[in-house]
């Protein structure tokens, strides 16, 4: 049995014999005295040490202890629901009580202290943390109980009571009624969020209700290996990238606070795909910064606080690559989870950091995707990602096959990404509902009409249709992925399949080869952007944006004609996209004929390389 299996085993056990008599003959399991959780005492050195010596890390510092300032003139955090969550109340107090907490132990300054108690005490005096939403109550619990955890010891008796009581009967006991704990039986973020949440709690009132605290890490322990057996087999989050900063970190947070309280290394038997998912996550970001952000993902690119404890447990500091390039080139990043940033990173300064050493990351899965790039320290390196996958994924849009394309330092082809979902509900759109008819399909930024992926007879792609990566190659002087998308049209197309190229690190190829059934097919190829656009000609487009040029040309059929289509949404609901259009073309392919749809994407000074452009996609990955 291999350690982090036989970890799992003894914590397990030792779970159920937490509670036996000790004349039974079973140790009893318990936890560090407070502060247990993630940082416990005296570990506060290993952060000093790492500021004193490195610039970014001071700035980091001074960043959170400067916001810990502006919250002193702020009142408390009120209970006061969006629509139908609490979860950004329940955000803004951990973010509160978190960074108050952090500067109270690294500074032991009085002022700090009395916040992080005036905010915990105004949270746990709400009627509840809104458990119909659970994920309101997970990162309530998470929040308050850091704070008690952190300042126990500093606590007034009857003030400390009281919050131990709000965290067991606003957070705990509600997440033990059936109502409430859908999430555990489920493998997508709420899982991880809600399950991290509760052990926090659970860590945190120990001595009260070791019983009910044993229930709940046990639990925990048995139900988040469903999450985390879909990074299997090679790390891509089926949920995309936003998703991927809210799960994945969750799920950190839940790994080190155990490991870290009980002092052994009580991971779950964490399967490869888990710790493979840390490459996922670093190759997703490009050279301008921002994201590949398919599916339910913002706009843009961010630190994510899990990636320095993934290369602080893999001895890679290389993983921290793109969050280097978050720290150095913007302020540090206002995230909740800050100074866990400080815990995990310890002793990992940004001269250690170095570049990746591949230009290629694939990985397969419920959403599969294909990252590549011209160079890793060229700020103008070419980037693409091509995403393959379903649309039957949680949070999932209509966009297998999508891509998106950077040159020069510019994102030329884009994605939406997600509407917010609050503006959504409120005019009573049903987005959730994932079948094939759902309403979420005719929101503007979910289907594949607007996405960079082929649209045939005007039709939705088939939610129940999958993708894989079929092929690819790491070698110039063609980089290269190959999906087989047919399943998503399979009412009109006997096959179609894509390839996204890099020739010569200089231009991006894009082919299609398609295959109609018996009856005829319009095949649209599109490409979102927010450059500017103007037709050169029958088959060219050229793009600005930034000073810089990109020149879109169709090399197959012959006779295609590229058009500018408008962003503007059909529906008063959908998010209007100012700034943006649709490049794009249609292809008439004849019942039980093939076609060749190739477009090539060249940067300013690109030269097409004419031995590329009719080479089939059987033979790219030779």
């Amino acid at each position: 049995m291999n350690k982090v299996a036989g970890s799992l085993m003894f914590l397990l056990f030792a779970g159920q014999g937490i509670m036996a008599q000790t004349g039974g003959g079973i140790q009893e399991l318990k936890p560090a005295d407070h502060p247990r959780i993630l940082l416990l005492r005296g570990e506060e050195a290993a952060i000093r040490n790492t500021i004193a010596t490195d610039d970014i890390w001071k700035k980091t510092d001074l960043f959170i202890l400067s916001s810990c300032d502006r919250m002193l003139e702020k009142p408390p955090v009120e209970r006061v629901l969006i629509g139908r969550r609490l979860l950004d109340k329940s955000r803004e107090a951990l973010k509160r009580i978190f960074f108050l907490s952090y500067a109270w132990r690294m500074t032991s300054q009085q002022k700090y202290f009395d916040r992080a108690v005036k905010e915990m005490t105004a949270v746990s005096s709400f009627a509840d943390w809104n458990p119909s939403h659970f994920l309101d109550v997970a990162e309530m619990t998470m929040a308050v109980s850091i704070g008690y955890d952190w300042l126990y010891e500093r606590l007034p008796e009857e003030t400390r009571d009281f919050i131990m009581k709000a965290i067991i009967e606003k957070g705990l006991n509600p997440s033990l009624k059936p109502e409430n704990s859908g999430w555990v039986n489920v493998s997508h973020n709420w899982n991880q969020v809600c399950n991290a949440g509760m052990t926090y709690g659970a860590l945190a009132v120990w001595e009260n209700e070791p019983e009910l605290a044993a229930r709940i890490i046990r639990r925990a322990i048995s139900s988040i290996t469903l999450p985390m057996n879909d990074y299997e087999p090679d790390g891509a989050y089926p949920e995309g990238y936003g998703y991927w900063g809210y799960g994945t970190s969750f799920n950190i947070m839940f790994l080190s606070a155990v490991e870290k309280a009980f002092g052994q290394d009580f991971l779950p038997e964490i399967k490869p795909g888990f710790f493979k998912t840390a490459g996922y996550l670093e190759n997703m970001t490009g050279p301008t910064g921002i994201c590949f952000n398919y599916s339910d993902a913002g706009q843009g690119g961010n630190m994510n606080p899990a990636m320095f404890w993934f290369a602080s447990r893999l001895k890679d500091p290389s993983l921290l690559w793109s969050e280097r390039y978050h720290l150095e080139t913007k302020n540090p990043p206002d995230d909740r989870l800050l100074p866990a940033v400080m815990i995990w990173g310890a002793g990992i300064t940004m001269d250690r950091i170095t570049p990746p050493l591949k230009p290629v990351w694939v990985g397969q899965g419920k959403n599969p995707v294909a990252l590549m790039r011209s160079s890793w320290t060229d700020k103008n390196a070419i980037y693409t990602g091509l995403k393959a996958g379903s649309p039957s994924v949680n949070h999932a849009h209509m966009d297998a096959g999508s891509f998106v394309m950077e040159a020069e330092g510019v994102r030329w082809a884009m994605d939406f990404g997600m509407q917010d979902y609050n503006s959504l509900e409120a005019a009573g759109v049903n987005l959730w509902g994932m079948s094939q008819n759902s309403q979420r399909w005719q929101v503007f930024r979910y289907n594949n009409f607007v996405h960079n992926t082929l649209t045939v007879n005007s039709q939705l792609q088939k939610v129940d249709g999958y993708s894989m990566i079929t092929s690819f190659s790491a070698n110039p002087p063609m980089i290269n992925a190959v999906t087989d998308i047919s399943s998503l049209y399979c009412d009109d197309l006997k096959k179609a399949e894509r390839g996204i190229a890099i020739i010569d690190n200089k231009y991006v190829m894009v082919r299609d080869e398609v295959e109609a059934k018996s009856r005829d097919a319009v095949v649209s190829w599109n490409m979102l952007t927010s450059a500017n656009v103007s037709i050169t000609g029958r088959n060219t487009a050229e793009l600005t944006g930034d000073g810089k040029k990109l020149v879109v040309k169709i090399m197959s059929p012959a006779n295609a004609e590229l058009v500018i289509r408008s962003t503007v949404p059909p529906q008063s609901y959908d998010a209007p996209n100012p700034g943006t259009a649709m490049l794009g073309f249609e292809v008439n392919v004849a019942s039980n004929s093939n076609a060749d749809l190739v477009v090539i994407l060249l940067p300013e000074g690109a030269v097409e390389n004419k031995k590329y452009t009719s080479m089939k996609l059987s033979e790219w990955a030779r």
